[in-house]
This record gives C-alpha cells, structure tokens and sequence, in this order.
C-alpha cells in the first residue's frame, strides 16, 4: 500500500514523485509502457548522435523546467540554427538558400539527450518505486481509499494521481464512481499534444549540411517534412539531422517514409543523403498509450490548461497532473513540470496538512 499512487512514469509523473518524495511522502509510479519517458524518447546508439523522437526543445523563459535542471545538475546547449536556412515556398520553384534574422529567443537542448533528465528523476526516485509494463484500466473508490485495477496486478492507495492525457484517460480507464459529466465532456476535446505527430531522423558520418552553400536547417511548405534541423551532439563529436514529418503519413509504412525523407532531402543536399548510418522515426498517432483517436475534430491545444483539470475528484483523493493540465505553457515539457509542482502542492497542502 503507497501513499501516492501515480499513473504515468513521464516526466511529469516523475517530477511529481520526486517533489513529494522530497517531503517524506511514499510515491509508487505505475507505467504501461515496457520504458520511462511516456512522450520523451531519445534513441541511442554506440558512438552516435542521441536522437529525440519526443520531447526536444526547451527556452530560457521556461523557468520550472530550467530550475529543475540546474537542481539535478543537467546541462542545457544551444540548438544551431545558423545564418542560413534552406526555404522551399512551392512545390513549382527551386528550394531557396535564404538568411536567417539573429535569433534572440534561442531554444535549447539537454545534454546528452531528453532522456537524461528522466533518467535521473527515476535515480532519485528509486527503480523499487516504479512498476513498468502496468496498463491501468480501472479505478474504484471506496470510504477511505482508492483502488487501481492493472492487467496484472492490483493497488491501493490514499490519493491517486494520473498524468496520462486527459482524453486518453477517460477512453482507457473505467471508474467507479463515474467522473463527472463536465470533466467527461471537456477532455473529449482535449488536445493530446504530440499525439498526431511524426518526427524523424537521421545519422550521418559527416555534417555535409555546414557546407558553404547549404545549411541543416530547413523549411519547406512543400513537404512532406515541414521543418528540419541539425541535431549533432552537444560536444558536436556526432552528427544528425531531425524534423517533422506530415502526421497525414501516419498510415503508411516506416521504409515508405524513409523513401519520402530521402527523395526531399536529395533536393537540397543531393545523393549523398542517402549514405545516412541509421534512420530513427517517432509515430505518435501509433502510441496506444499516447493517443487516442478523437471522435471530433480537435484543434492545437484546444482544452489545454482548462480550470476543470486542477479539481480533485472522488472526495479530493484523485488528481489530474500531465502536460495538458498545466496553465502555463500546455503541451510543453515546462508544462509538465509546472503541473507537477501544482499537484504536490495541493496535496501537501490539502491531504496531509489536514491528516498531521
């Protein structure tokens, strides 16, 4: 029997157990997935670029996320963007070498990848605390306590805290007491933020995009890759490039994708794209335990950081954190840290000053 008992080993299940733990409170973390991360997924290979096909990017003015780093002695380095970036208007002119505006907003990277701050989250945490390969698929209540029924398994605690996506928690989970009509009605328009899209990656010997007419970054509104950047490794020892892929492309098969990435990358850079050393991809829209697919149309973080997400349920014992929830900076690794600091702070403040 735990104290807290968290729904989701990302970052902001983590983070929230890494709070309360600093309490003195017992946190277990129940992950469905077979690894830690949930939407952060860095790729690693032997002598290689790290290559982030979740959670990427992060900004000076995301503070929580930045002290955070800082207090468990991670590192942060610019993304290069340089001077220059290829720009392809239509699909009826020639891709343009274009200048690029001095950038004052920069956004940065973690060293040594993404999952480096998961990593020591679960460290602090203790890997006795954290049960993998647990799909929840009910929970209960009764007088005192909550239940959480897995495939396998069964759990009880005094609060419950879940950071799946609001819209895949209620189209997953069945509850007992049911959740209330207004909160059942607002996630089903709750945007799952990475949810439809794809990102994609590739590893190359050389950094044949630094050449003098060429550049790593890239725009196109012509596809099926909107964006691109270089994605080398912090000590610029390793080199990649990485970017967006059309999420329309979800269906189709991986080796059709990479035939895709291949044919647009051998408009700017020629046949030499072709010699990469591996070829990485994440399809969001294929995670079961990410999304969902919407009965409605669902815009760009329509619903995200809506009032109704920081209520606690079933008599103040069930809490919704995760990204979606936050009110500041949904959809964002900022968001999901900001969300964890509000649940532990409610449930400091609420449950355990009321019981002391």
């Amino acid at each position: 029997m735990d104290t807290v008992l968290i729904i989701g080993a990302g970052l902001s299940g983590l983070t929230l157990a890494y709070y309360l733990q600093k309490k003195g409170i017992t946190c277990h973390i129940l992950e469905a997935r077979s690894r830690l991360g949930g939407r952060i997924f860095t790729s690693y290979q032997k002598d290689a670029a790290p290559l982030e096909m979740g959670a990427t990017w992060l900004g000076k003015k995301h503070q929580e996320l930045n002290n955070l780093l800082a207090e468990l002695n991670l590192e942060i380095f610019e993304q290069a963007l340089g001077e220059r970036a290829i720009y392809e208007p239509i699909s009826t002119s020639p891709p343009q070498l274009v200048s690029l505006p001095p950038n004052n907003d920069p956004s940065y990277r973690i060293k040594g990848g993404t999952l480096t701050l998961i990593n020591t989250l679960a460290e602090k945490i203790g890997q006795k605390n954290i049960s993998l390969n647990q799909i929840v698929s009910n929970i209960y209540s009764t007088t005192n306590r909550l239940f959480v029924k897995t495939r396998t398994d069964e759990f009880q605690a005094d609060l419950v805290v879940t950071t799946l996506p609001p819209f895949l928690l209620i189209k997953t989970i069945a509850f007992e007491p049911a959740l209330p009509q207004n909160l059942i009605d607002i996630t089903a328009t709750t945007h799952t933020w990475m949810g439809d899209s794809i990102k994609v990656g590739l590893r190359y010997a050389t950094p044949f995009w630094r050449a003098e007419d060429s550049s790593g970054t890239i725009f196109s509104n012509v596809g099926p890759i909107p964006e691109m950047y270089e994605h080398a490794d912090a000590d610029e020892k390793y080199f990649s490039i990485k970017g967006f892929f059309n999420g329309a492309y979800y269906s189709v098969t991986k080796a059709e994708r990479l035939e895709m990435v291949l044919t647009q990358l051998e408009k700017y850079y020629g046949p030499q794209v072709r010699d990469f050393l591996s070829y990485e991809e994440g399809v969001w829209r294929n995670e079961p335990f990410t999304f969902a697919p919407y009965q409605q149309h669902v815009l760009p973080h329509q619903n995200n950081g809506h009032t109704i997400f920081s209520t606690p349920l079933m008599n103040g014992k069930f809490y919704l954190a995760g990204s979606e929830t936050a009110n500041q900076y949904p959809g964002y690794m900022e968001g999901a840290v900001r969300s964890a600091q509000r649940v532990a702070k409610q449930i400091i403040e609420n449950y355990f000053h009321s019981v002391s």
